[in-house]
This record gives structure tokens, sequence and C-alpha cells, in this order.
């Protein structure tokens, strides 16, 4: 039975994919909020997904905010003889920085997010549980916030030792911006700063030219 609508769909999406990718075996996905990372019993695998995208909701004030560094734990296990495989989930959880409450509230996340998040576990458990050739990981940027910095005194997974945020790192459209803003000033403004020292100079120079003339001319006409 399902605790909440966020378990169900992420059953749901877990188990129409799995029967999709593995059909021949049979996997459970089981919500454990007691998961430790790198705590692992033998012949279980880890896979961490750092920046999920996802809204927290405080039960005590009712306040709401989206975080795009939500930490998710998944511990994996495959028994190759039973044909039996078994995935434990964490969400980690932010406390609210409104009321200061000392409870760690549940997430909430778009189906489409869950779609997301589910490929890269299968990804992953494909790679470590199969030894296959998982495929490519999904980058979730559709609900990331546009600003908004991380508050780490807040994160759950944060105060567990777990570094997922690094306040320097950019997003890959940053970095797409950033390479493609170098580009074009390496190659058609290399030599063209007009806001450089040099330019600024040559402009106050020219005005000071400018204002000169203009004095040495009404000057010159006052003899006539």
């Amino acid at each position: 039975m399902c605790t909440s609508l966020t378990t169900c769909e992420w059953k749901k999406v877990f188990y129409e994919k799995m029967e999709v990718a593995k059909p021949a075996d049979s996997w459970e996905l089981i919500i454990d909020p007691n998961l430790k990372p790198n705590e692992l019993a033998p012949g279980w695998k880890q896979y961490l997904e750092q920046h999920a995208s996802g809204r927290f909701h405080c039960s005590w004030c009712w306040h709401s905010w989206q975080s795009a560094h939500v930490v998710i734990l998944f511990h994996m296990h495959l028994d190759r003889a039973q044909r039996k495989g078994s995935v434990r989930m964490r969400v980690f959880k932010q406390l609210c920085f409104e009321c200061g409450t000392a409870r760690l509230d549940e997430s909430s996340m778009l189906e489409e997010n869950i779609e997301g998040l589910v490929d890269n576990l299968i990804t992953s458990l494909r790679e470590q549980c199969y030894e296959e050739d998982g495929g490519q990981y999904r980058i979730n940027l559709a609900s990331r916030p546009n600003s908004g910095l991380h508050r780490s005194e807040f994160c759950e997974a944060c105060r567990e030792g777990i570094m997922h945020w690094k306040p320097r790192e950019k997003l890959p459209e940053e970095e797409a911006t950033c390479s493609g803003a170098s580009k074009l000033k390496a190659q058609g403004v290399s030599g063209y700063n007009f806001f450089s020292l040099r330019w600024c100079l040559f402009w106050a120079s020219l005005c000071l030219l400018v204002v000169y003339l203009q004095f040495s001319f009404r000057g010159s006409s006052s003899f006539f």
C-alpha cells in the first residue's frame, strides 16, 4: 500500500519501466527512510541521485518551496538464481526555513521528473547489477528553480555528510552560455573591447580635443 501519491507514482513508473527493461526478472521498490549512504549489505549496489528537482511542503506553517538539490539514495540487489531484484529508496528531506521547525518534511515531484529519475535508476541498475551498458543518464533541468542557493543547514543529506552541492558548480546550460561567450570574445571581439582602459583613454582624449578645438574656433572668431 502506498503511503503518499508521490510514492504511488514512483512505484507505478518503476514497475512499468522495469517490465520493459527486464521482463524476465521480478523487481520490487521499497521506500526505506532509514537507508544510509555507503552502508551496503553484501551483494548490494548503490546509486545516488544528487540533483533532483522537488517541492517541499511544511505541515506546520504550510510554507512550500522548490529545490533543485533533492538527494535520493538507492540500494539495489539482484538475485540471479531467483531472478528477483530489490531496490530500496530514500528521499532526503529538508527543514522548513520559515518556521524553523525541527520536523523534516516530505517532498513531492512532478511526473516528468519521476520519469527521468527512474530512467537514471534503471541505467545504473543495468550497469551495476547486469554489467551492461546502461546508456545515457538524463539531466533533469525542466523544473529547476531559476535562482536561489541551496541552504545546507536545512538539508538532511548535507547533515549526513553527503556533499552534493558545490557553490561554484555550473549547470550544463550555464557552461554552454559561458563557453559561447568566451568563443565570441576570442573570435570576433578580440582586440575591440570598447570598455577597456585603452579605449576609455582614447575617447577621453578625443573629447578633450573636440572641446579644445571649439574654444579655439570661438577665440579666433572673436577677433573678426
